[in-house]
């Protein structure tokens, strides 16, 4: 007896694919930052805790939506992933000098404007966590629209 893959399954297997993508960024993202600080010694900032807050409950949210693909995922991981993406935007705005020191959160402790590395010349952490959560932000828009009727 052969079974024959409907398109019901691929359906169901590239929306699984996409949610797997989301845990795969926000897991890459936490490790990372993870990295930076315990192995590398890069003391986060203020705002750099703001976007951990914002990043780490997505690995256990993503993970926990992968098992039985529960749709509503979705609705507890955009509004995390909205709120890191406009901190991170404001920290890489920041950085690059756009918006003036003079209003930065980080006033005691690490700067919020510290240079630990630039790969590539211009890949700062901030831009690594603004990217990050544009991807994952990406991912979800596209998963909501493929269950939307």
């Amino acid at each position: 007896m052969t079974t024959d893959t409907t398109g019901t399954d691929r359906s169901a297997n590239t929306n699984w694919t996409l949610l797997f993508l989301c845990w795969l960024v926000a897991s890459v993202s936490t490790l990372g930052s993870l990295f930076f600080s315990d192995v590398m010694g890069f003391a986060p900032c203020v705002l750099c805790w703001y976007q951990r807050i914002c990043i780490y409950p997505l690995v256990l949210i993503f993970g926990v939506g992968l098992f039985s693909f529960d749709s509503g995922v979705i609705k507890y991981s955009l509004p995390l992933a909205i709120t890191g993406w406009f901190i991170a935007l404001y920290h890489t705005l920041l950085y690059s000098g756009f918006i003036p020191k003079s209003i930065q959160p980080c006033s005691e402790g690490v700067p919020c404007t510290e240079k630990y590395i630039e790969l590539l010349g211009f890949l700062s952490i901030p831009l690594l966590s603004l990217l990050a959560f544009t991807a994952i932000i990406a991912l979800l828009v596209i998963l909501k629209g493929r269950l939307t009727p």
